[in-house]
């Protein structure tokens, strides 16, 4: 039972994504091919087939464009700061926003590894993301040989903080940092198998 719990959580986690992916490109295709479907029969005489898929892959194509430049990233800004003050919209859209992010791979990119480090307190146990060499006064003014380590919560891993840590004290793990943000995400439900486990079921 408990290996089936697990084969059902990885298909759920991995197919609701997915799901809302199509679904939400499927109705801006339906809606963008209806609204300028009409115009184009209207002065063309005839609809076009796949006026809605073409036109939203060039919205989407120019929005990337838009928001990749410094006055775009502003324009994005000023967008989202004018959603917060409305009712109701900003608990959606951040939330998606997050969901988004959380899975996109810009975000694991920023993560270089995963580790086990003690806090809040000895003989207590997080898993953390190494995120680079601490450096800087920080750095200047501690002994030790500090490490960035961001700690995300469950189950929004988008969330959490920053502890420096010294390198002696981190417990470097085999997972990649897609499975642990899977283990986080599923609040531990969904656990890796061990590399180990993994190249032996290759190798047979």
């Amino acid at each position: 039972m408990k290996k089936i719990r697990q084969l059902f959580i990885n298909g759920l986690l991995t197919l609701i994504p997915m799901a809302v992916t199509f679904y939400v490109l499927y109705y801006l295709f339906s809606v963008t091919d209806n609204f300028l479907g009409v115009y184009f029969e209207r002065f063309l005489g005839y609809r076009i087939p796949g006026i809605g898929i073409i036109t939203v892959l060039i919205l989407i194509f120019i929005t990337g464009f838009i928001v990749t430049n410094i006055l775009g990233a502003k324009l994005l800004w000023l967008t989202e700061s004018l959603l917060k003050k409305l009712p109701f919209v900003p608990k959606i859209y951040f939330a998606v926003k997050q969901i988004v992010e959380a899975f996109s791979l810009q975000r694991m990119q920023v993560f270089t590894q995963v580790v086990l480090v003690e806090y809040p307190r000895k003989g207590i146990y997080v898993v953390g993301f190494v995120t680079g060499e601490c450096k800087g006064e920080v750095q200047d003014k501690t002994e030790e040989r500090l490490i960035n380590v961001f700690i995300p919560t469950t189950p929004n891993p988008t969330s959490g903080m920053l502890i420096l840590v010294p390198s002696k004290d981190i417990i470097y793990l085999d997972m990649t940092v897609e499975d642990g943000l899977k283990l986080i995400i599923s609040a531990g439900v969904v656990v890796p198998k061990p590399a180990g486990i993994n190249e032996l079921n290759r190798d047979n």
